[in-house]
């Protein structure tokens, strides 16, 4: 029964691309995907984090390949396909991580603003998601989608947060996406789940968490913000044979916030 657990976790031969990969809560998950077994494509935009990355990992004994790429350039999504398609012809696994936020009052958001953010979160995350579809999942029959969305896009803001319209509406449309391509894809071989970050500390919260980190923390039931290994179990899990019959579901990794 132990052995075969172990096999269900098992990613050894698989191919798996994390976007936002070179730090954070994306590194994280490249790191625990390629703890169980799976060669990482990890891209980001910029080549010193990305070594960086590479560097963290390689004492783990972790494959990666790393590939600098503006993913808000959709011109850029042929070729993050092409290079993942290299290491083995096949793309088994897919987490959408990378994403970005803008803050400003609703009633004074910025066209720019909203374009960026929406062009980034949802936009570029489906026409990535729908590249590896057609030229690796779909023809092998097999593959696993992990977007990651957030608990923006299942509530609002507290009060005095808010200011993020566009980064909640993008979220919003991540999950119901990926209820929408779950349906799909089901019954060809495509699980598609998201996972919903709460407050991790980063470079994108850390302004949000300065201001407003002990208010946060007051509404959270653990009382603690995401940790170096809170979205390794579940990753693992949605990206595995572990999670194969679990698709088009959002699960929130937020200590209880969204359970208040």
């Amino acid at each position: 029964m132990t052995r075969d657990l172990h096999r269900l976790f098992d990613l050894s031969g698989r191919v798996a691309i994390v976007t936002g990969g070179s730090r954070g809560i994306g590194l994280q998950m490249a790191e625990a995907l390629g703890e169980f077994g799976a060669h990482v494509v990890i891209t980001a935009r910029k080549a010193d984090e990305l070594a960086e990355a590479k560097r963290h990992l390689e004492p783990f004994g972790i494959a990666a390949t790393t590939l600098a790429s503006d993913l808000s350039d959709v011109a850029s999504i042929p070729r993050i396909v092409t290079e993942a398609l290299k290491v083995t012809g096949r793309i088994d696994i897919l987490v959408n991580n990378a994403g970005a936020t803008w803050g400003a009052p609703a009633e004074a958001y910025p066209p720019q603003g909203w374009a960026k953010v929406m062009d980034l979160n949802l936009n570029r995350l489906f026409d990535l998601t729908r590249e590896v579809a057609a030229r690796a999942m779909l023809p092998q029959g097999y593959g696993r989608i992990v977007n990651i969305a957030s608990i923006a896009g299942l509530t609002g803001n507290l009060p005095g947060m808010e200011g993020t319209a566009a980064y909640n509406a993008s979220k919003g449309g991540v999950i119901s996406l990926t209820r929408a391509l779950a349906s799909e894809w089901g019954a060809r071989g495509i699980t598609v789940n998201a996972l919903a970050p709460g407050y991790f500390p980063s470079k994108m919260t850390a302004g949000t968490l300065d201001r407003h980190g002990e208010k946060l923390l007051s509404v959270t039931p653990r009382g603690v913000l995401g940790g170096e290994s809170d979205l390794k179990g579940p990753v693992l899990l949605l990206a595995s044979d572990a999670g194969a019959h679990i698709t088009g579901q959002t699960l929130a990794v937020d200590g209880g916030m969204t359970a208040l």
